[in-house]
């Protein structure tokens, strides 16, 4: 359909970005499903296709050349990409406590969690800057806020959030036209998240799905929580 709209979501080969491409694409979009194992990507693809148009899309957020290389393939199969959503995000399992975090740990987090979905936002601005209402959605945390966010848990992650949400407000001030937010989904029985978070995988979708589809374009430049503004 020449009218279908598209979106991207990277890290959608499981959890959140799974659900998240799934709810997409039920609601009619074609959607790329971004991942950096090709096998996982093209599996989780498989996986989608009674749900609607869902193609693989390789793509490591931490490679600006495996970015790049996306944004042309993209390219020769869309001629505009509607929605981006920077969902792509590693958790280490080193990464314990600010007092003995790594320098390597540290880099590793912040390349894949903050500059990542930069480098993504920027590789695909000519694509997104060629829809009507152009949307991109950060998936962040709430351990990334500044007020009341640290307690902690998971440094590295968590200050790599913090800098998403900078990341955000930047991209949102530098192209007016876009609608550009940061999400927390909450805490989500993910592979990440675990068995004992409190959110199911639909739950954890659900917002980061409202910015991408139904939120007032006018809202920009905020974090969002259960589709309401929270702070900082």
């Amino acid at each position: 359909m020449k009218n279908q709209k598209t979106a991207l979501v990277t890290g959608a080969n499981k959890g959140i970005g799974f659900e998240v491409a799934r709810q997409i694409a039920r609601q009619g979009f074609r959607v790329f499903l971004g991942a950096r194992n090709a096998e996982a990507g093209h599996h989780a693809a498989e996986q989608l296709a009674a749900d609607g148009e869902v193609t693989f899309l390789p793509i490591n957020v931490s490679d600006p050349n495996s970015i790049r290389r996306a944004a042309e393939e993209f390219a020769r199969h869309a001629d505009r990409l509607d929605v981006l959503i920077n969902n792509a995000g590693i958790l280490l399992d080193d990464d314990k406590s600010a007092v003995t975090v790594t320098p390597e740990i540290f880099e590793k987090t912040l390349r894949t969690n903050t500059l990542g979905p930069w480098l993504v936002t920027q590789a695909f601005v000519p694509l997104l800057e060629k829809s009507e209402a152009p949307r991109v959605v950060n998936v962040s945390s709430g351990g990334g806020q500044l007020e009341d966010g640290a307690d902690g848990w998971a440094p590295s992650y968590c200050v790599s959030k913090t800098a998403l949400n900078g990341v955000t407000v930047q991209l949102a001030a530098a192209l007016p036209k876009f609608a550009i937010n940061s999400v927390c989904p909450g805490w989500v029985r993910t592979e990440m998240g675990g068995a004992g978070a409190t959110r199911s995988v639909g739950e954890g979708a659900s917002t980061i799905v409202w910015l991408a589809t139904e939120a007032p374009h006018d809202l920009t430049g905020k974090f969002v929580k259960d589709r309401k503004v929270i702070p900082w």
